[in-house]
């Protein structure tokens, strides 16, 4: 008889894509920038740069789109030009370009938008992308960690 051993899989999240230093300035940037608070400036950030690492390795850039909150940390990331193109080139071999369509963000394709990334194995903050995180700029009603 064999018998299988469980190994816990580590969820992976946005944030560990790019190295601290340059996670900690965009978190402050986007803080800044944003008047969000250090701690959901990092939520957002780390979702959004598990988004674009989904969207580059699936070819998904015109199919999948951030919810309001998130578009932040990917405008924030962009803003950094030299360190977002150098992470798009090393990451997936092209730069993910941003194409806005707010019109397109439903419910249902951002629904569609975390199942995908949660496929790859990264966590979801589910907070950023739905009804909840909608009703109280800056992405919180009470129901976060630090809000």
């Amino acid at each position: 008889m064999t018998v299988a051993l469980e190994q816990s899989v580590k969820v992976r999240q946005g944030r560990d894509l790019v190295s601290p230093e340059l996670f900690d300035r965009l978190a402050d940037f986007c803080a800044d920038e944003y008047g969000l608070e250090r701690c959901v400036a990092e939520r957002v950030q780390s979702e959004a740069i598990a988004m674009c690492y989904v969207m580059g390795i699936t070819n998904a850039g015109d199919s999948m789109a951030p919810s309001k909150q998130v578009d932040v940390g990917w405008h924030t990331f962009m803003l950094h030009t030299q360190e977002y193109a150098e992470w798009c080139q090393e990451s997936f071999g092209y730069f993910l370009h941003h194409r806005p369509n707010s019109k397109i963000r439903t419910k249902g394709l951002m629904a569609d938008v975390v199942g995908r990334i949660k496929a790859q194995g990264f966590e979801a903050d589910e907070r950023l992308w739905g009804a909840p995180a909608e009703c109280n700029p800056p992405a919180c009603c009470g129901d976060g960690p630090c809000c």
